[in-house]
């Protein structure tokens, strides 16, 4: 397994430099897709719409996916991905290429962490949690996959009163060090959520999720792990989500921008979401067109280079036709953006006095592809 090497993240470009990186980059959309959303599932509303699957019937569909350009998979320790079912996911990497980008951690799921994983008050429901996710690092090696995701979505709070927030804080980044420094080497991308399952989750923007970055970072000890920040290298990266986003009221191409700038874009999730609304992982574009554009320019500008991780919840569809839309509609949106005359864009920010109302009508030309 080799460490991802976002180090050309960082890189800062004035116009001249965005102007010729611009004209001469390909952003390559490389579609990773969740194991989890190929078999339905109901909610605490309505029962399951569509069937359930096997692992094998997913892989199926993966397979047949591929031809549309999938290029990589993710899933959850235990549920699709573990040490017994590895050989049919190293099968498909033989066949196809298609190998397994994040393996993901389920303590947000399970009751014993009712009242937080990582963060938890009790030591030893918080040390229960650091197993599964040094479990969770260990096989990622084994499987040679890229990083072990990590979506705190049971550690956070319900109630402002009261609440120690940086014992809390203390607890989750304190442990998660010490699962890293236990399997040294891996990375860890972290995933912020404003709220849902928790009323208010630990990590409610992308600035925390930062924060948690360099906070855990700063704690590492394993020489290992050391002499990897000492040579730039990220071991805490981000996976920011697009639906996740917006229902914090943040802009997506912003977010982007922020996290490449430290070098911690690891896998970023495509969906669609109402500004402010409930999670809801509709298909890229559905909503809100512009902010996955704006996006995808953001990564471009900054030479993005690792899978793009579509994260969607296709309950009255099939999951292979929603991968498949989702995928074309990606495409598009890059088609789209290399149309853009990038010079006069870019004008339109250094030199604004005298480009007012310009960029409203090049991105008004550009959809008729003008």
């Amino acid at each position: 397994m080799a460490l991802q090497d976002l180090r050309y993240q960082k890189t800062f470009r004035n116009k001249d430099q965005m102007l010729q990186h611009l004209n001469s980059f390909t952003l390559e959309i490389k579609p990773c897709v969740g194991m989890w959303y190929l078999s339905a599932a109901g909610n605490r509303f309505h029962e399951q719409y569509g069937e359930t699957t096997t692992i094998g019937q997913r892989l199926d569909m993966v397979y047949e996916l591929a031809d549309a350009g999938v290029k990589a998979v993710e899933g959850h320790i235990g549920w699709e991905i573990n040490a017994e079912n590895l050989h049919l996911y190293q099968k498909l990497r033989k066949e196809t290429g298609i190998g397994i980008t994040q393996i993901g951690g389920t303590a947000f799921h399970e009751k014993e962490f009712e009242f937080g994983s990582l963060s938890h008050p009790v030591a030893k429901v918080r040390d229960s949690a650091t197993k599964k996710i040094i479990e969770c690092l260990e096989l990622v090696k084994e499987a040679d996959a890229d990083a072990v995701g990590l979506w705190p979505g049971i550690d956070g709070y319900t109630y402002p009163y009261g609440h120690p927030f940086c014992q809390m804080w203390e607890n989750f980044e304190g442990a998660l060090a010490d699962a890293m420094d236990e399997v040294p080497g891996v990375m860890v991308r972290v995933e912020s959520k404003p709220c849902e399952p928790v009323p208010n989750n630990i990590y409610r923007t992308s600035a925390d999720a930062l924060l948690l970055a360099r906070d855990v970072e700063a704690r590492l000890k394993n020489p290992v792990n050391r002499k990897l920040l000492d040579d730039g290298f990220c071991l805490v990266g981000m996976q920011p989500e697009i639906g996740h986003i917006r229902m914090g009221y943040e802009d997506v191409p912003f977010v982007f921008a922020r996290i490449c700038r430290e070098g911690r874009m690891s896998h970023p999730h495509f969906n669609s979401q109402p500004l402010g609304n409930y999670d809801q992982d509709l298909n890229t574009g559905v909503v809100e067109w512009d902010q996955a554009e704006a996006g995808l320019l953001a990564l471009k500008m900054a030479g993005y280079k690792q899978f793009i991780g579509i994260d969607i919840n296709p309950e009255r569809m099939s999951p292979v036709q929603a991968v498949k839309n989702n995928i074309r509609v990606l495409e598009i949106m890059n088609q789209r953006l290399s149309r853009l005359p990038m010079d006069r864009v870019l004008d339109c920010y250094y030199d604004p006095e005298n480009h007012r109302g310009e960029l409203e009508l090049i991105l008004a030309e550009n959809m008729l592809g003008e």
